[in-house]
C-alpha cells in the first residue's frame, strides 16, 4: 500500500477517509464521473486552488482511485489527463448516497439537481443495502457484526 498518508490499519472507514475524506475529493470524483479529465477543467468547474487540486489528484492517483496519462496539445508542453479507475468508478454508489442524503435532509427549495434512473426502464433508483441474493434490506434490518479481526484495543481509531 502507498505510504504518503498515514492510514489506520484497523479501521476500513478511517483508511477510506484517509484517502477520500478531504472536502474537495468527492467533488473531483463527481466531475470525473461527468467526463472531466484535465487539470484546468477540474480547476474551472470547482473553483479550487491549483495547489489543493494538485494534492488531491496526486492522492487519488497514488491510491488507485484515478489514473494519470500524458497528453500534449500541438505547440504546448506535456500535461496529464486524469480518469477514474474501476476503484474510482465504485465511488458512484457513495456519491449517490451523499446526494440522496443531502436531497432528503438538506433539500434545495427548487428540488434535486440530479436524478438517478435505470438506463433500460427509466425508473428512479436509490442507494440502499442489498443482500447476497440481490434483495433490498431496510436500513433498520442491517446488523453490524464484529468479526474476529476486530481490534480489542479501545484506542483502535486515532484521530489526529
Amino acid at each position: 500500500m502507498p505510504s504518503s498518508k498515514v492510514l489506520d490499519p484497523n479501521c476500513s472507514i478511517a483508511r477510506s477517509l484517509g484517502v477520500l475524506g478531504e472536502r474537495w475529493t468527492f467533488l473531483i470524483v463527481r466531475e470525473a464521473m461527468d467526463g472531466v479529465t484535465r487539470f484546468a477543467q477540474f480547476r474551472d468547474a470547482l473553483g479550487i486552488a491549483p495547489d489543493i487540486l494538485a494534492d488531491r489528484l496526486a492522492t487519488l492517483v497514488e491510491y488507485g482511485v484515478m489514473s494519470r496519462a500524458p497528453y500534449q496539445e500541438p505547440g504546448s508542453r506535456t500535461r496529464y489527463a486524469y480518469t477514474l479507475t474501476p476503484a474510482g468508478e465504485e465511488l458512484h454508489v457513495a456519491l449517490g448516497l451523499l446526494q440522496q442524503w443531502g436531497d432528503a435532509h438538506l433539500p434545495r427549495p427548487a428540488g434535486p439537481t440530479i436524478e438517478r434512473r435505470t438506463r433500460k426502464t427509466n425508473r428512479p433508483v436509490h442507494v440502499g443495502f442489498v443482500d447476497d441474493r440481490g434483495r433490498e434490506v431496510a436500513t433498520n434490518e442491517v446488523a453490524t457484526i464484529r468479526t474476529s479481526a476486530y481490534p480489542t484495543d479501545s484506542r483502535r481509531t486515532k484521530v489526529p
